[in-house]
C-alpha cells in the first residue's frame, strides 16, 4: 500500500500508531489488537512518530474516554445506532464486541477505500463514503426505532467552527433524542500544527482550526443542544503526562493546554425531521 495519501487520510495513520503501541504496554489504557494487525500490513514508515508521547497519549486516553461512554450508550440502548464520524482505521466495534447494533463507518472516499483493505461490511455494518459536511449521508442513517450516537474523535479541531456549528443544528434538527460525543481540542494548539509533535512529521500538515476556551459553547447555538458532561485528558493517566499534568493547573494555561470529550444530547422536538426507521 502506497504511503501517498492526502493530509487528512494520512492522520488516520497516527492514530492507528498510537492505538497500536498502547497496545504493547505493561499497564495499557486500551487494547486494540486490530491496530496491531493493520499496521504490521501498512506500508508507512512509523518509526517517524517515535518520540511523539504527547500525542501518543492523548490518542489513547481519548480512545478509552469514548469506548466507555459508547459502551454506556450501547447498553441503555440496543435498539439505537452508531455513526463514527471520520473513522479513519478506528475499530471501536471490534474493542467492544458489538454485533448486533447498527454501526456506520463515515469517511472521505479515500479514506473508506482504505478501510476496505481491513474491515468488511456486514448486515449491521455499513461504510458510508462522503464528507461529513455533506449532509446526504444523513438520509443514509437507519435505525431500530431507538437514538443514533455520533462519535467525532480527532476530527472537528480540522474545521472552523461555523461549520461545526452547522453540523451539530442540523444533527439536532434530524436526530433527536440522539446523543454526540466528540474530541474538543486546546485552544492553544489553534493555527499551530507545525508545531505539534506528530502532525508535523506529515507531508502537508492539516492545520487546527477549531479549539473552544470552553467546550460547553456548543448549549448556545441550538436550544435543542444540551451539553451533558467533559472529561479532562489530563485526568486520566496522569502519571503519563510528565510536566503537562502539573501545568494544567496553572491559571490561564490550563483551559488552554486542556483537551476534553464531550458529550451532548440532542433534545427532543415537537416537530422534526426524523431517520428513517428500519422495516
Amino acid at each position: 500500500m502506497s504511503d501517498r495519501m492526502s493530509a487528512l487520510p494520512t492522520t488516520m495513520l497516527i492514530t492507528l500508531w498510537a492505538k497500536a503501541t498502547e497496545s504493547t504496554k505493561e499497564r495499557p489504557l486500551l487494547r486494540d489488537l486490530k491496530a496491531v494487525e493493520i499496521m504490521k500490513s501498512v506500508d508507512f514508515d512509523f518509526s517517524v512518530f517515535e518520540g511523539c508521547w504527547k500525542s501518543q497519549v492523548g490518542v489513547a486516553v481519548r480512545s478509552a474516554i469514548l469506548d466507555r461512554e459508547t459502551k454506556k450508550f450501547l447498553k441503555k440502548h440496543r435498539d439505537g445506532a452508531v455513526v463514527n464520524l471520520g473513522a479513519g482505521l478506528d475499530s471501536r466495534m471490534e474493542r467492544l464486541g458489538v454485533k448486533d447494533v447498527m454501526w456506520y463507518d463515515l469517511d472521505l472516499p479515500e479514506g473508506i477505500e482504505m478501510r476496505k483493505n481491513f474491515f468488511d461490511e456486514t448486515e449491521n455494518r455499513r461504510f458510508i463514503a462522503k464528507s461529513v459536511f455533506d449532509f446526504s449521508w444523513m438520509d443514509e442513517i437507519e435505525t431500530k426505532g431507538g437514538p443514533v450516537l455520533f462519535i467525532a474523535e480527532g476530527l472537528l479541531m480540522y474545521f472552523p467552527e461555523k461549520q461545526v456549528r452547522r453540523l451539530f443544528v442540523e444533527l439536532a434538527k434530524r436526530f433527536p433524542g440522539g446523543e454526540i460525543l466528540f474530541e474538543s481540542t486546546a485552544p492553544l494548539v489553534v493555527g499551530k500544527a507545525r508545531f505539534h509533535d506528530s502532525l508535523s512529521k506529515v507531508e502537508e500538515t492539516p492545520e487546527f482550526m477549531w479549539g473552544p476556551k470552553d467546550p460547553e459553547v456548543v448549549s448556545s447555538w441550538s436550544p435543542v443542544i444540551v451539553f451533558v458532561d467533559k472529561w479532562n485528558f489530563f485526568d486520566y493517566a496522569k502519571y503519563r503526562w510528565g510536566w503537562m499534568r502539573f501545568a494544567r493547573h496553572l491559571p490561564f494555561l490550563g483551559k488552554s493546554i486542556s483537551c476534553h470529550i464531550v458529550k451532548i444530547r440532542l433534545a427532543p422536538k415537537k416537530v422534526v425531521y426524523r431517520s428513517r426507521q428500519m422495516t
